[in-house]
Formats: structure tokens, C-alpha cells, sequence
């Protein structure tokens, strides 16, 4: 097992602000335990200065929340309840991809959900968290079925302006394997870019390419070596179907190397020559892997929690402080995931220079975690995850606009101001916390 070391920077006892902007905040928590304010938008940035827009793979959303790619995003209904409840952004589930006849280099991972178990965890640092287990993988219907659910699910997010996003995952070579099933990136990449042009016209269609957790327990990616070649050959392939008119975006796995290993990845991305053998934007990252814990008869599974972002924390803020400012003239932008279950866990990922926030598990927690009484698990996590007075992302906005001065900037401007003065938020939190 990797070595888990703690993250510099943390967002530590509660927001500070005045005594009447926490009675504020306070009093709406409670106002919207039955509905949430519409617009959303428009009553943040009315009520308390915020503007909650920001980006996805360079396109405009309309707030930085979302939900990851999974188990609840793979049906037209689920969807539309996402939109109603004002999520900025749906990743689909992952389809695996496949050739012209019908062919999939990696359809193990192309197995059914069976029982989900969602259950307290411990972290190793001793924090308390949740996690979700199962063992389904990728999308188990046909490729026909997922492009008529990916058409389904761009029509019922059209009236809310909510992005939805196909998530793919496509061939590997692993061991000796030397040829790439080029055929299984174009002919999947285009059949998608079909359905989306049909709802969106010629706007750029973002792409996940995912690199599962399941990766990480997998004889495939046992070479370092390899795992390099994927992340400099993957992003030119999906380009090259069609040029200039996908954004494609790595999910980055959490392998079970050290942290200079994840950290060699990163670069791996970053140094990719300009162009289109290059990423657009990073997913960071996906969940842990545990080869020695057994769920329904399956040796290894991957999980969640705390350890999950003291980890993702600690690489993103060692690689921001490596980095020279000349190298920031070309970052990515970032969108997080991994154990966001609150305002304050996601506001310590945009610190990090992430614009986004994607998340699963908060979608799947007990009702008795969530204080709106009606509404959808999706609308109860929103409310939990803006209104919290002590806990949620508007409370944390307000302390950061305050620490570093932000005046008239929005979700993603604050975290490219994050990436360029990494310096100066180590600086002003590390003295924060010393004063605590």
C-alpha cells in the first residue's frame, strides 16, 4: 500500500465572516429545507456577491457542480431529475468503446451493477467519511441503446442549461501489446459526436476518457512505462477522429505507486506538445484501489473517502509547487473529484486551481445526512453543499473573497487566480491555521 501523506493546505474550524452574513447564510440553510431559490444563479449572486459560473473542458457552465460518471447517470429519467434539481453538468456513464463490428478490446469492463452498498469509512489520517461499493463497471447495454440515452439526455438538459457529457473507455495495450485498435477510437468518437451534433449543433463536445480505478488492480497497468504511453497516445487518437471538434479530457486513476509516480503522470499531461496530441482538460482523479478487499465474491474493488482526497489534496498542491509560473502559461483546467461531500470539501479542490467539482457518493448518502426535507437526493445535495452555514460552498466563497481579495470574479476566474498564485494561498492559509 502506497504511503499517505497529508495535504499542506486545509480549510480548517469554520468560515469567518460577520456576524450578519452567517445569520444570513444561517437563515436561508433553513428558509430552503423544502425548496431551492430559481433561479439558483441569479439569487447567489443577488443575496451574496457570487457569481457560481464557471467551466467544464473550456465551455461555459452555468454553476461548478456535477455529478461524476457512475451507476446514477445511466437512464433518461435520472438525468432529468438532475437537471430539475439545477445541477450545472451530468457525466454519463461510461460506455466502452467498440469498432465498426461491434467489437470491444475492453469489454471486462463492461459488467452490470448488482448490489450498491454505501457505508461509513475511516480514513488512515482518522477523519470520517463515506463510500460506495459495487461491481459493475462501464455501460453493459449496446452501444445503439447508449447513444439513444446520450440523445435522450442532451434533450432533457437543453431547457435547464445543464451540459451533459459522454464518458468512454477505450482500448489499452497492456504487457507487450504494441498496436493500438485505432478503429475503436474513431468509430465510437464519431457515432457520439453524431447524436451530440443532432442536439448541439457544431459546439464542441467534451469527453471524458476514462481511466478506471479498476485500472489500478488490473495486470495492465503494472508497468510504468505503459501507463505513460496511454496518457501521451490516448488524447491524438480521439482528436484525430475528428479535428477540432472534441474536448477531450483524461480521468486520471490513482495507481498503486507512490505519489511521485501520480506526480510523473501529471507531467506526462502537461508537457504533451501543443496541438492535438495533447489533452484539453484533466479529471483528478478517480477512486482508490484495494486489491485485498473482497465485495460479493470479488477479490479487490475500489472505494472512496477521506483517503481519497488527502491523496488527490497532496498531489495536486505538490505539483502546483513545482511547477515555475512559466509552466502555468499552458495549465488545464481541472475538474475534481473524489470525496467532495461538502462546500468546504470542494472550495479545497479550487484552491488547487480545480473550476469544477464532480461527485457521487453525496448523491447516494442516507436522507438523514441532508437537512431539506423534500425534493430530490440530487436538490437535498445541492442544498447541503451551497447553504450549509458552516460547511457549504457559498460560507467558504465569502471567507476566500475576503482572504485574497477577489473583487467580481467568478467560479473558474478564482481558481485560474488559485493556479497562478499558489504561493500566496500556502502562504495566507498556512498563516490562518497558525492563527486558529
Amino acid at each position: 500500500m502506497w504511503e499517505l501523506l497529508p495535504p499542506r493546505v486545509r480549510l480548517v474550524g469554520a468560515p469567518c465572516l460577520s456576524e450578519s452574513m452567517a445569520r444570513q447564510i444561517a437563515d436561508d440553510y433553513q428558509r430552503f429545507c423544502n425548496a431551492l431559490p430559481r433561479p439558483l444563479e441569479a439569487y447567489v449572486l443577488a443575496r451574496y456577491g457570487i457569481d457560481l459560473a464557471s467551466e467544464y473542458a473550456g465551455l461555459r457552465v452555468k454553476n461548478p457542480v456535477g455529478k461524476a460518471s457512475g451507476q446514477l447517470s445511466l437512464a433518461a429519467h435520472q438525468v432529468e431529475r438532475d437537471a430539475e434539481a439545477g445541477l450545472g453538468f451530468v457525466i454519463l456513464k461510461t460506455v466502452i468503446a467498440q469498432d465498426s463490428s461491434g467489437d470491444q478490446s475492453m469489454r471486462d469492463w463492461a459488467i452490470p451493477e448488482t448490489r450498491m452498498l454505501v457505508e461509513p469509512i475511516r480514513g488512515r489520517l482518522g477523519d470520517e467519511g463515506w463510500t460506495v461499493t459495487w461491481k459493475g463497471r462501464g455501460w453493459f447495454d449496446t452501444f445503439a441503446a447508449y447513444l439513444h440515452f446520450f440523445g435522450q439526455a442532451l434533450s432533457v438538459a437543453q431547457a435547464t442549461n445543464m451540459l451533459v457529457v459522454p464518458s468512454v473507455k477505450y482500448h489499452l495495450p497492456g504487457g507487450q501489446e504494441t498496436l493500438w485498435k485505432q478503429e475503436e477510437y474513431s468509430f465510437t468518437t464519431l457515432r457520439l459526436l453524431e447524436t451530440w451534433g443532432e442536439a448541439c449543433g457544431n459546439r464542441p463536445m467534451p469527453l471524458e476518457k476514462d481511466f478506471s480505478p479498476t485500472l489500478a488492480g488490473s495486470e495492465r497497468a503494472t508497468q510504468q512505462s505503459k501507463i505513460g504511453e496511454w496518457l501521451k497516445v490516448v488524447p491524438g487518437l480521439i482528436h484525430r477522429a475528428s479535428p477540432g471538434k472534441v474536448r477531450v479530457g483524461l480521468k486520471m486513476f490513482n495507481t498503486l505507486f507512490e505519489d511521485d509516480f501520480q506526480l510523473q503522470m501529471l507531467d506526462v499531461v502537461y508537457n504533451a506538445r501543443l496541438g492535438e496530441d495533447r489533452a484539453d482538460f484533466l479529471v483528478y482523479a478517480n477512486r482508490l484501489f484495494d486489491p485485498a478487499k473482497e465485495f460479493e465474491g470479488k477479490l479487490g474493488v475500489a472505494y472512496g473517502g477521506p483517503d481519497l482526497s488527502d491523496r488527490n489534496l497532496a498531489v495536486l498542491e505538490k505539483f502546483l509547487s513545482v511547477r515555475s509560473d512559466a509552466d502555468r502559461l499552458g495549465e488545464l483546467p481541472i475538474s475534481a473529484t473524489g470525496d467532495i461531500h461538502s462546500g468546504r470539501g470542494a472550495a479545497e479542490y479550487l484552491l488547487r486551481g480545480a473550476s469544477s467539482f464532480q461527485m457521487h457518493t453525496i448523491f447516494q448518502l442516507p436522507n438523514g445526512q441532508f437537512s431539506m426535507q423534500a425534493g430530490s437526493k440530487t436538490a437535498k445535495a445541492l442544498h447541503r453543499l451551497l447553504f450549509h452555514p458552516h460547511e457549504g460552498l457559498i460560507a467558504w466563497l465569502l471567507d476566500l473573497k475576503e482572504t485574497f481579495g477577489w473583487k467580481e470574479m467568478n467560479v473558474h476566474q478564482m481558481a485560474q487566480w488559485c493556479q497562478s498564485n499558489w504561493k500566496s494561498v500556502v502562504e495566507e492559509l498556512s498563516s490562518a491555521n497558525q492563527n486558529a
